[in-house]
């Protein structure tokens, strides 16, 4: 778990609490001046030490801007060149898919099938915005409670860097969920990619193992991903979607299915038992939502600073410092800086129409002009 950052505030937000730790920063609760919730990320410094990572990245989170979509965490703010880089996006409460099966077992397959569908969904929307995720895995999906939702758009540019061990033993990124062309640094089916990485992760969250043995470290698991004849570990898939996963993981991106048909598949087997597709994601928020990971603003965030020298005692007079006087009675008594007179009820309209101390305006010629125009053209 992270510690507390050095640094209470980042941007315009003001950072409550961490929120997690991965390969490329740490994840931070924050709020913003007008009590928006948003999650911080902060890159981690030696992941940008070399300028070309850092304008890359920077250009990829500027691309995140036009992202859209409800399966989506869309993107507040961010300040890819600054020290530290950081990112700010809409704050998902909720476990990550992730989580979920490490802590409740893999789920059930008409469940998966529909989360499954909802993401092939977002995804479609995205590819049609010219983007792609390219870091697609369990721990970037948060199960919300309209469903699953995609987060860490833009981070996988910090992978791309031709190694993946930053400290001995440290992983950046997950390679599990990596594609064969990824690895070999082919970018022209990044698309193909996204999709690799839905069918490996609906393998985990179906079966809760991986597609290949980690066995070997790091460097044997890339060896086996692109090696074309170890075929991935698809045990315990159930038969009605075992054929499209294996589609979806081929080794060779233009072999793989579009997101339209993966959708158009994946829900007809999460309604093949007759439910509908509204209960299906009314089950999918029930079942998976993890309400306990909510954190609301706190309430010294949420409320507007007053300035002291607005604050006046019930006589009128100056605060001279009384705590009763400055609106805290221990009593629970009325506060006496307020008017202890009802609110005077305000206007239904935005001008009084008819205020008793203002002249009225003449405007009879006004009148008279329009008439004589009228009488000249008639289409006035």
């Amino acid at each position: 778990m992270t510690v507390a950052p050095a640094f209470q505030q980042i941007g315009d937000y003001r950072l409550v609490r961490p929120l997690g730790s991965g390969g490329m920063g740490d994840v931070y609760f924050g709020v913003s001046p007008t009590a928006d919730r948003v999650a911080v990320k902060v890159i981690r410094q030696h992941l940008l030490t070399d300028p070309t990572i850092r304008k890359r990245f920077a250009a990829e989170v500027e691309s995140l801007r036009v992202v859209w979509g409800s399966r989506v965490a869309r993107l507040e703010a961010a300040d890819p060149l600054g020290d530290p880089a950081w990112l700010a996006v809409e704050y998902v409460p909720g476990s990550t898919l992730s989580q979920h099966v490490e802590q409740h077992d893999p789920l059930p397959l008409p469940l998966v099938a529909m989360i499954g569908a909802m993401l092939a969904d977002g995804l479609d929307r995205v590819h049609q915005a010219g983007l792609v995720h390219r870091d697609l895995k369990p721990q970037n999906i948060i199960l919300g409670r309209d469903g699953p939702v995609l987060i860490d758009f833009g981070l996988a540019v910090l992978t791309e860097r031709g190694d993946y061990l930053t400290d001995p033993g440290a992983v950046v990124g997950s390679p599990h969920y990596m594609s064969p062309e990824r690895i070999n640094g082919e970018r022209g089916q990044a698309a193909g990619s996204d999709i690799y990485g839905l069918a490996a992760t609906l393998v985990f969250a179906l079966t809760g193992h991986h597609l290949y043995a980690a066995a070997g470290g790091v460097h044997g698991l890339l060896l086996q991903i692109t090696d074309p004849d170890v075929l991935p570990d698809l045990s315990g898939v159930p038969a009605e979607v075992a054929p499209l996963l294996g589609a979806m993981l081929a080794h060779d991106p233009s072999a793989r299915p579009s997101l339209s048909v993966v959708r158009t598949r994946l829900l007809a087997v999460a309604t093949s038992g007759g439910v509908p597709v509204i209960e299906m994601r009314r089950r999918v928020g029930e079942l998976t939502f993890d309400g306990s990971t909510e954190i609301m603003v706190p309430p010294e965030f949420a409320d507007p600073i007053q300035d002291p020298e607005d604050v006046t005692t019930g006589d009128g007079g100056s605060d001279d410092g009384d705590d009763d006087a400055a609106g805290s009675r221990a009593d629970g008594g009325p506060d006496t800086q307020f008017d202890p007179d009802p609110p005077r009820r305000l206007p239904t309209t935005l001008v009084d129409p008819d205020p008793p101390d203002r002249p009225r305006a003449e405007v009879g010629w006004l009148t008279d002009r329009l008439r004589q125009q009228y009488a000249r053209r008639g289409t006035l």
